[in-house]
């Protein structure tokens, strides 16, 4: 029993404190914890980074948001996957930005669009290509990294992401060409945007106006596709061939390193 008689430590419940809170919103920024709790910001500052080295919490690239860490419990058969995979691979984007100057999203599956669940947009060296934010819905069909994932999925899952996709009665050359650019992905190991298809969905014209170009490839664990990341600059700036020589195994380490510490740790 504990001697309600000792004085308990206040650094301490204070510390408690803000990692409750960040428990409780499972997301928070800096002002919001302020706000709720008193606490002045150097105040704060210090108790999250002391938290985040202790690996209790974990800060967001896209948006300097704090999460609670979900690593100590990758193991556990209830863990959020998609969560421990952004955790995981915010540190391995802040690393990819350090090597290549555009930024990076990555993005997960779901029924009909690909979800950015991180970016190191924030970290970028040059401020023309804004990626993100977190939560924002990318094209399987005309995005790069969309189209990495379709062709790195399971060919069930390509299936059915395609019915989904498919306009009423489409034209057999569409339907083609769209087996033709999973092909071509597949065979030569990343995706671009290029080229176009005319399949309508809420991100072909933003795509054809943007100003942009993307490669991108698939995140693997156990065989599967899980995610993908890209890399996204101003169309004006670069060729295609050379981001691919400079920049794509690059890439592909990232994707690897992220690969490789989500099945570790989800074991």
């Amino acid at each position: 029993m504990i001697d309600q008689k000792v004085k308990s430590v206040r650094a301490l419940e204070r510390g408690l404190d803000v990692l409750m809170e960040i428990q409780r919103r499972r997301a928070a920024s800096l002002h919001e914890l302020h706000r709720q709790l008193g606490l002045p910001k150097a105040t704060l500052l210090r108790m999250l980074v002391t938290l985040s080295s202790r690996g209790l919490i974990w800060q967001r690239l896209a948006d300097g948001a704090y999460l609670p860490s979900g690593l100590r419990e990758a193991s556990l058969p209830n863990a959020d996957m998609l969560s421990l995979l952004a955790e995981v691979a915010s540190k391995h984007l802040a690393r990819l930005s350090e090597a290549v100057i555009w930024p990076s999203v990555l993005a997960v599956p779901r029924l009909d669009h690909m979800e950015i669940i991180e970016t190191n947009s924030p970290l970028a060296r040059l401020h023309s290509t804004i990626l993100g934010p977190v939560g924002a819905k990318l094209s399987y069909i005309h995005t790069a990294t969309g189209r990495a994932y379709l062709a790195a999925c399971d060919g069930r899952e390509r299936t059915a992401i395609i019915d989904r996709l498919r306009p009423v009665d489409p034209d057999p050359a569409s339907v083609a060409a769209l087996e033709a650019i999973v092909a071509e992905i597949q065979q030569r190991g990343y995706s671009s945007r290029d080229p176009a298809h005319p399949w309508p969905d809420r991100s072909r014209a933003a795509v054809a106006r943007d100003g942009r170009r993307s490669i991108a490839v698939a995140v693997m664990v156990r065989d599967h596709a899980v995610a993908a990341i890209n890399i996204t600059w101003p169309k004006s700036r670069m060729k295609i061939e050379q981001i691919v020589e400079r920049h794509l195994e690059v890439l592909k380490d990232a994707a690897a390193q992220i690969s490789r510490e989500v099945e570790v740790l989800a074991r």
